[in-house]
């Protein structure tokens, strides 16, 4: 009789072993990682589920990286932003109080200081973040503006703001200083003032005329326009007539001539002569006096801010405008800019659609927000040009009508920059901006909700319990050391054992 232990068995016995020690391993893995598997694989039927909540997590720290990124950005807009509304409020407020108290210069103290703050909006707009310009629409690899020297003084061959603004003045102006109007001598009883023929895009256009007592009084009429006073009877000391102008920059400027039985007159009188006729002589010469300081003064102000917005106001096919001569004050029309006479200042981007367009992100799985912007919108660019204008402008302690140009001035550049009504403003494109800020803080939050629900689910599918894992090692520890044990007995037996 032969005793053989566990016999053929034994095999399957070792294998049994195998197993038991390999599934006491992935359990004490399990209970030191937390995990149930280190890989889909080992999470059965539920590896899919897996694979689809990780995607979703990983989907929303990339969004959650865009919102940081992107917030940064936003950020540093809504900072220049508000740093230049408050230059041009600075400005606004110098050109409202400063007296005329000009230097060696030419210019008063707060005009040279708004060439310095001119130039801070400027580096703002060019201010970088990270790779990308924030003011240059789609073109955010390069910077959103020229300097200020060549935006103020040319490039070489180009042309810059102050000599557009010189050209603008003289074609304004006219070769006669009345603003491209004609004052003919008097013809019996009849002061005429009429348009310049042929029309032009320059100087003032006639708005309208009043009555004057003892004449009769037409226009403006005709092409060009022109203006009749035929002085029939000699007016009442006191009497007043009053002649509107259009001028470049859309203002209208009114003369208001009072006859006066003095003489000679003082400013804005006429005399009252013998006759009518001689009434009319005098109205005439007060008149051209008058038209020629209007024309020095408000006209030439009103010449620089229309200069200003021709150069500043470029866009998608739309170059800077300047005067096309020379001559200048014989000019009759405005002509394009080209790239190698006129510096253009807005080296961006130029698109006809949104600005914020220019740049998106998407913040979630359905949710993009826009946060582009570009230096020549609007708000901006007008601020820029405004500011352009009072720091480039120059007068003459010699010049008798300095001051009234310098009054004319400031008027106009106080009022450009009080946010007129119809037209952007800065805190409009800051609206906008924030409205950005708002859309990624709420999807944030919703995020950081989803998240944790997605978390969970995970943790439920792939962490390892570990109080079940423990007692399933005990459990298995028990097993095995049990079947080692039996088994150790099995290949011990023998036929002296066995009896």
């Amino acid at each position: 009789m032969t005793i053989t232990g566990i016999g053929p068995q034994s095999s399957l016995v070792v294998q049994a072993l195998g197993d038991m020690r390999t599934q006491l391993g992935d359990l004490h893995r399990q209970l030191g990682t937390g995990k149930k598997s280190i890989s889909y694989a080992g999470l059965g039927i539920q590896r899919g589920l897996a694979v689809g909540l990780r995607s979703k997590l990983v989907a929303m720290s990339g969004f959650a990286n865009t919102v940081t990124n992107v917030g940064v950005r936003i950020s540093l807009q809504q900072a220049a932003l508000t740093r230049m509304a408050a230059l041009g409020g600075a400005v606004k407020a110098a050109a409202l109080n400063q007296q005329f108290s000009i230097d060696g210069s030419g210019q008063t103290a707060t005009q040279r200081v708004a060439g310095t703050q001119l130039d801070e909006i400027l580096a703002l707009m060019n201010t970088p973040a990270g790779d990308r310009y924030l003011f240059s629409g789609r073109a955010g690899d390069k910077p959103a503006t020229e300097t200020l020297d060549h935006i103020l003084n040319g490039d070489g061959a180009k042309a810059g703001l102050k000599q557009v603004m010189a050209e603008r003045n003289q074609a304004d102006l006219g070769a006669n200083g009345l603003g491209r109007l004609a004052i003919p001598p008097v013809a019996g009883t009849q002061v005429t003032i009429s348009e310049e023929a042929p029309a032009t895009v320059f100087g003032m256009k006639l708005a309208s005329v009043s009555a004057l007592n003892g004449a009769t009084v037409s226009g403006p009429t005709g092409s060009p326009a022109g203006i009749t006073v035929d002085v029939t009877s000699n007016p009442n000391p006191g009497d007043s007539i009053m002649f509107s102008f259009t001028l470049p920059d859309g203002s209208t400027e009114t003369l208001t001539l009072t006859a006066t039985a003095a003489s000679p007159p003082g400013a804005g009188e006429f005399t009252i002569g013998g006759t009518p006729g001689a009434t009319a002589i005098n109205l005439q010469s007060s008149l051209t006096a008058a038209v020629g300081k209007l024309a020095a003064t408000s006209l030439a102000a009103a010449s620089a801010i229309a200069a200003s917005d021709n150069f500043f106001d470029v866009g998608a096919g739309q170059p800077p405008l300047r005067v096309g001569g020379p001559p200048f004050n014989t000019a009759t029309a405005l002509v394009a800019g080209t790239s190698a006479n006129t510096v253009v200042w807005y080296t961006g981007e130029m698109g006809t659609d949104s600005a914020r367009g220019t740049a998106t992100a998407k913040v979630d799985d359905a949710l993009s927000v826009a946060y582009g912007a570009r230096a020549n919108e609007q708000a901006i660019r007008a601020t820029v040009a405004d500011m352009a204008v009072y720091a480039s402008a120059t007068f003459s302690s010699s010049d008798p009508n300095a001051q009234g140009r310098f009054t004319a001035l400031n008027q106009r550049i106080a009022s450009a920059l009080g946010n007129p009504n119809g037209q952007q403003k800065i805190q409009d494109i800051q609206t906008e901006l924030a409205f950005a800020q708002s859309t990624m803080a709420d999807a944030t939050q919703r995020q950081q909700q989803r998240k944790l629900t997605l978390e969970d689910l995970l943790q439920g599918i792939e962490q390892a319990p570990q109080e079940e894992v423990a007692a399933q090692i005990l459990a298995l520890q028990t097993r095995l050391q049990a079947s080692l044990q039996t088994t150790s007995m099995l290949y011990q037996l023998s036929i002296v054992n066995y009896l």
